[in-house]
């Protein structure tokens, strides 16, 4: 089930955030041309941030309809806004206070809150009214941005947490109890898989063993269980990252 990933490996990371803003840039500009408008789920992590800082300068930025763009969180971290664990935190810091995108385009997840129940329940009502769904439809994302975890985690998709088998929600508050922050929230597969286009951005060499393991052992992870229904599945590798793939090496 899904779609095969298209997987293009970039000689460095640098050279990775570059070609993951411009996947965005032409991801926003064909949403705008055919629906009106763009819908995007960020990722936290080092390799995201580094694309957000791309976009964040000209040639990029000048490129995107930011006043057409709509932006939501795969996960968070429970944690306010201003803490520097905050996928939030880091984006809007890096990006989307640097881009005319209307503060009111930009949903974010109130990890603070006290009771995660409500908060995933919250961001589920807030996808709902975005996207206009009604009860058993999903929102389809244009583009979702993932990272990938060394234990081959996802957004906040953990080996052998429940939410990987639910079956209703769109949002789910988590506990990983391995996590140096355990509350977390993310969007579950349900969502991902219904997006048009989901694109991993991973680099480093600590990443390596993993990456072989979801792309070419296809070991049962959740970053391996990332499979569009009806979308495209693009992953973006710097060459540490994509050293183990079988002829990759080198």
């Amino acid at each position: 089930m899904g779609s095969e990933p298209s997987v293009t490996v970039l000689n460095d990371s640098d050279a990775l955030a570059e070609a993951a803003a411009r996947l965005v840039v032409e991801a926003a500009a064909e949403a705008v041309a055919t629906r009106g408008r763009f819908t995007i789920a960020l990722a936290g992590g080092a390799t995201p941030r580094a694309t957000y800082a791309k976009l964040a300068l000209p040639p990029y930025r000048d490129r995107v309809d930011w006043s057409r763009t709509w932006v939501f969180f795969g996960d968070e971290r429970g944690v306010p806004p201003e803490h520097p664990d905050s996928n939030y935190g880091m984006a809007h810091a890096t990006l989307l206070s640097k881009v005319p995108v209307p503060p009111a385009q930009v949903r974010r997840i109130r990890a603070e809150a006290e009771d995660p129940e409500a908060v995933a329940a919250e961001y589920a009502k807030a996808l709902a009214e975005t996207f206009g769904t009604r009860r058993g439809k999903l929102p389809r994302f244009d583009l979702v941005l993932l990272g990938l975890g060394v234990d081959g985690h996802t957004a906040s998709l953990f080996p052998g947490s429940p939410v990987l088998k639910e079956i209703f929600r769109t949002v789910a508050a988590v506990h990983a109890a391995a996590a140096a922050i355990p509350q977390r929230f993310t969007l579950t597969l349900l969502v991902l898989n219904a997006a048009a286009r989901v694109v991993f951005l991973v680099g480093g060499a600590e990443k390596a063993k993993v990456v072989k393991a979801v792309l070419a052992e296809r070991a049962m992870l959740p970053a391996a269980m990332i499979r569009p229904d009806a979308g495209e599945l693009v992953w973006l590798l710097d060459r540490a990252a994509a050293a183990l793939l079988p002829g990759r090496a080198g």
